[in-house]
């Protein structure tokens, strides 16, 4: 004798569709307590699923969303945190490395001439060159061009002679105690075998209290226009 529990393929064949079909054509909406046990089962199923739908549509759905999005933002925030952290493990290093740039900005600060001392620093400029035995033939101050802290001055210069004077001068100006710069150097030789240098010597100082007022007041007119 098998003890063995009917199979769902034999349990299946024993379900008349006829018969289920004809108890949902004759379901009583007024008295469902009477209603078979098949439609029964099949319509609680299906509000069932209709409330899972109903409530991932109106309600999880959103909240998924919110869960996601307050994920991101935690993530966002511990990284921001590690940034954070990794600046104060640092701030001594950072503030070391401020102080270095505050005084090598301050060292160059004090190569460049106040306006005061502008005259006697293209007199030095002048002085090289004659010192070298050189020749001005062109010595020409342009108008200054104020920057953000600086004011820039470009000479114009021609000088003759040979050609180690010509080099020893450019050598004396990297040496002056001011900044001073040789651009725009173009050399061609000229009678007796000597050379011309033709050359902008651009020189440079820094601009007082009331000139920086001044720029940053013209920078603005400039930005509303």
């Amino acid at each position: 004798m098998s003890n063995k529990s009917p199979g769902l393929k034999e349990t299946l064949g024993k379900i008349d569709i006829q018969a289920v079909l004809e108890d949902f054509r004759h379901l009583n909406p007024n008295d469902p307590g009477a209603w078979p046990l098949v439609p029964k089962i099949v319509i609680l199923i299906g509000f069932l699923l209709l409330l899972l739908v109903g409530g991932w549509w109106f309600l999880w759905d959103a909240q998924l969303t919110t869960l996601t999005t307050a994920e991101t933002e935690e993530q966002t925030l511990k990284d921001q945190y590690l940034v954070k952290k990794r600046q104060a493990v640092n701030l001594d290093l950072y503030v070391q490395q401020l102080a270095e740039i505050d005084r090598s900005f301050g060292a160059l600060l004090k190569q460049l001439p106040n306006k005061s001392e502008m005259e006697a620093l293209l007199i030095e400029v002048n002085q090289a060159g004659l010192g070298r035995g050189l020749q001005f033939e062109l010595f020409r101050p342009s108008a200054e061009q104020a920057k953000d802290f600086y004011a820039e001055l470009p000479v114009t210069v021609k000088i003759n002679g040979p050609y180690h004077d010509i080099g020893a001068f450019a050598a004396d100006i990297g040496k002056l105690p001011r900044i001073v710069t040789l651009n725009g150097i173009a050399i061609a030789p000229v009678k007796g075998g000597a050379l011309t240098l033709d050359a902008t010597v651009k020189t440079f100082r820094y601009l007082d209290d009331e000139e920086v007022a001044q720029q940053k007041q013209n920078e603005k007119k400039g930005a509303k226009k």
